[in-house]
Parts: structure tokens; C-alpha cells; sequence
């Protein structure tokens, strides 16, 4: 934001959506919510929205929470402690809950915020930033702020300059000369439709169409007027559409990076992409850094390794193995004689006891980690697996999706699951 600006974010609430049952990130939402399935090695999605906020300036953030949100409750009561220090400032979980009017889980992005108006309207504020929980980009709220009150808007839409093949997927706007929304489709698929819907030259070259971020700001007062005079369930498909023709709406046009983590796919690509000499979202910026949870474990222990492409985080222990486009999750244990290509093992939540690896011994089980000889290309390892010795898990000869014996593949990426054994030599 401007110095000139006289914008206060004191002003603002950060709202942050649970998300749904996450069913096209099956299987790592099989034990928890969207935002708590863990990238780049050490953070959890829900980081990247919690951090933004705090880098702008909104240090009161609602987290609206649903399904299997056991472990993202925990992550951020562990991660975001306020103390006096932050005036205000807080994370409140609002959890879908029963009330006398009989609802009980959300139905939509719009029934979430209209079920935790009453949780927002405890704490004094104008605006009401909405946000959702699985999404990785960077942006300064602050300055789509500035341009949502020196523009006299009601509702204010981040969007996304996107080329013709991108934006039969989203939610497309057109704008006139002043970024003032005049139009709405959800995923235009008619041709016809989808050239009426691009926004004029001023459009950057080759990407005509503005795409919904799915992320708002809306006025304190006009949010309530457009959920209590709309019963629909969902912003994109419901409310904006509706209010289009009776608010000022305007469209913020965001031109870096930003990525929906909504399928497996899209999950690997992006953490893959952080292994580029110029990633496109960098986790290290300095003056914006991205916080979770503080542990205190030792540095990792690379020993006689190749190590090509790789991001090692913290606690690890690797030996004689080679690392080649890979992402490490914490406390990872590789073992002797492994080779990890285009691979994301997600970690550990623990390190063994004495007592359990003396227990894996006497059961004839492996011990949570990567044992010696193990070839993995082009998979998703969950959290706490545990992989036997000379195993191989390979995407290449599978099906694009299918369900497996302890495995699946989604997106050409074989996917191992949270908690899953696989023996000794066995061949994926």
C-alpha cells in the first residue's frame, strides 16, 4: 500500500476457507483437510493464506474449517501463537457446527461465510477479505485494498489474465476500461460465449480472459446484504453473479504467479517447480516470509549422496543414496542404495522410540522411512509410511488413474498414502 494511502488493515478481517472433501486430492485427504496437506518438505498448504495476511498487515484471521480438520486445528494452534505484542490479533477456527436453525456442515464457499458472520461481527471491522485454503501464490493485500476503497467498490475480485485454452476451467469476468465487472460465466465451454467474454486491449497479449483467484473483499455491509438476500450456496455460482447487477464490482488483476492446488497434479507440479533455479513461487523471500510451525530438530545428515535437484528439510538422515528432482519432507530416513526421481516424500510426524524399532523388529516390519536398495520415480510418498528394502515404485507402464493394492495413481503419480507398509522387495 501507499504511504499516502489512509487505509488502516485494522479495518480488515482475513476469512480463510476450509475447503470441501478435497476428493480430487484423494488420497492425501483421505486423513485430513486440504489445507493441511503438506508441500515443499516443511509447511502445510493453509500457511500460504495465514502468512499473506500477516505480511499485509491483517493479523485477525478466521480459519472456516470442515471435514477431517482434526490435524489443521492442531498445525495452527502449534504455528500462529498472538501474544501481546500483536494488539487484535488473532486466529479464530470456526468449525462447521449444528445450530437451532438445523444446519450443520457447509454447503458452499458462500454458506460457510454466511454461518460465521456471527463470529465476525464480535470484532469490529469494515471490510472482510476472503480467501481460500489451497492455493499458492503471493500477493500484497494491501494494495487490492487501496484499489477497492479509491475505487468506491462494494466487491472487489482478484483475478488472473489467462490464455483461451486456460479459461474454459474457471470462472471468467469481463471488465470495461475502468475494471468494473459487467459479466460472469462459471467455466464458459460455448466458443460463442467465451469470445464475448474477453476484456479489451488493455488485456496483456495473448491472455484476453479475466479468471476468478477466488479471492474477494467485500464491505462489511454489503457482504451481509448479498448472503442474506441470496440463499445461494456458492460465491462463483451464486452470489457474484447475482450481485453483478446491483453492486459495484470490481476486478483487482493480479500478473504473478498463482496456482489452485486443487488436483494431484497440480500438487507435484508445484512442488516440483520449487526445485528450479527461478521457481516460480519462492518460499525463501525475505521481506515475505512464508511461517509454520517452529521445530526444534537437528540439522540432516547427508552422507556420500548424488545429490541433482533436491530440497532437504530438516531432520533428515540419507545415506550413499541419490537425489534427483526430489522434495524430502522432515525427518525422512533413506537408506543406503536408494534412488529418488521426480519423487516427494512428505516425511514423518515422529522419530521411533528404541522400544518401537525394537517392536519392527519382532513384528518383521520396516521402520517408518525409505529402506536400503529402493527405487521411487515419479510418486507421492504420504507421511509415516513405511517402505521395506529393495522396493520399487514406478508411475511409468500405469494407467493415468487407477487404485492399487496399498497404492494409487492420479495424474500419472503414483501416490503411496499416509501410515501405508510395503514390504520387502516389493514391486509397484
Amino acid at each position: 500500500m501507499s504511504q499516502r494511502s489512509a487505509i488502516s488493515t485494522d479495518q480488515v478481517v482475513s476469512v480463510i476457507l476450509g475447503g470441501g472433501e478435497g476428493n480430487r486430492l484423494f488420497p492425501l485427504t483421505q486423513e485430513r483437510a486440504k489445507p493441511a496437506v503438506p508441500i515443499a518438505g516443511k509447511y502445510r498448504l493453509v500457511d500460504i493464506p495465514i502468512s499473506l495476511s500477516l505480511n499485509s498487515g491483517i493479523k485477525r484471521i478466521f480459519l472456516l474449517t470442515q471435514y477431517l480438520s482434526s490435524s489443521l486445528h492442531r498445525h495452527v494452534q502449534q504455528s500462529y501463537r498472538f501474544d501481546d505484542f500483536i494488539p487484535r490479533g488473532f486466529i479464530e477456527i470456526v468449525a462447521a457446527q449444528k445450530t437451532r436453525e438445523g444446519t450443520e456442515w457447509y454447503q458452499g464457499t458462500a454458506d460457510a461465510v454466511r454461518q460465521g458472520l456471527i463470529h465476525f461481527d464480535n470484532h469490529p471491522h469494515e471490510y472482510v477479505l476472503i480467501l481460500s485454503g489451497d492455493q499458492l501464490y503471493r500477493m500484497d493485500f494491501r494494495e487490492m485494498l487501496e484499489q477497492h476503497v479509491s475505487t468506491g467498490s462494494e466487491i472487489t475480485i482478484a483475478t488472473l489474465p489467462v490464455d483461451k485454452k486456460a479459461a474454459p476451467s474457471l470462472g471468467i469476468l469481463k471488465a470495461d476500461a475502468e475494471r468494473r465487472i459487467t459479466e460472469f460465466v462459471e467455466k464458459p465451454k460455448d466458443p460463442a460465449v467465451l469470445a464475448s467474454m474477453e476484456s479489451g486491449p488493455a488485456m496483456p497479449k495473448g491472455r484476453p480472459y479475466l479468471a476468478s483467484m477466488g479471492i474477494y473483499i467485500f464491505n462489511r455491509e454489503t457482504l451481509r446484504d448479498c448472503l442474506d438476500g441470496n440463499d445461494g450456496k456458492d460465491f462463483g455460482k451464486n452470489i457474484l453473479p447475482a450481485a453483478i447487477g446491483s453492486k459495484k464490482v470490481s476486478a483487482f488483476i493480479h500478473e504473478g504467479y498463482w496456482e489452485d492446488i486443487g488436483t494431484i497434479g497440480a500438487f507435484y507440479r508445484a512442488n516440483l517447480d520449487l526445485l528450479a533455479q527461478e521457481p516460480k513461487f519462492d518460499f525463501g523471500l525475505s521481506t515475505a516470509p512464508i511461517y509454520t510451525r517452529a521445530r526444534f530438530l537437528p540439522g540432516s545428515v547427508v552422507e556420500d549422496c548424488q545429490v541433482i535437484q533436491a530440497i532437504v528439510s530438516d531432520g533428515c538422515i540419507i545415506r550413499k543414496s541419490i537425489l534427483d528432482q526430489a522434495v524430502i519432507g522432515i525427518r525422512s530416513r533413506i537408506g543406503p542404495g536408494c534412488q529418488i526421481r521426480r519423487s516427494i516424500l512428505m516425511g514423518a510426524d515422529y522419530y521411533e522410540t528404541p522400544f518401537q524399532q525394537e517392536d519392527n523388529q519382532k513384528r518383521q516390519r520396516p521402520a517408518i522411512g525409505i529402506g536400503e536398495g529402493t527405487v521411487i520415480e515419479d510418486a507421492i510418498i504420504d507421511k509415516n509410511v513405511r517402505i521395506g528394502r529393495n522396493v520399487v515404485i514406478r508411475a511409468a507402464g500405469k494407467d493415468r488413474d487407477m487404485d492399487g493394492e496399498n497404492f494409487y495413481v492420479r495424474d500419472a503419480v503414483v501416490i503411496i498414502p499416509k501410515g501405508s507398509m510395503v514390504p520387502d522387495g516389493t514391486v509397484i
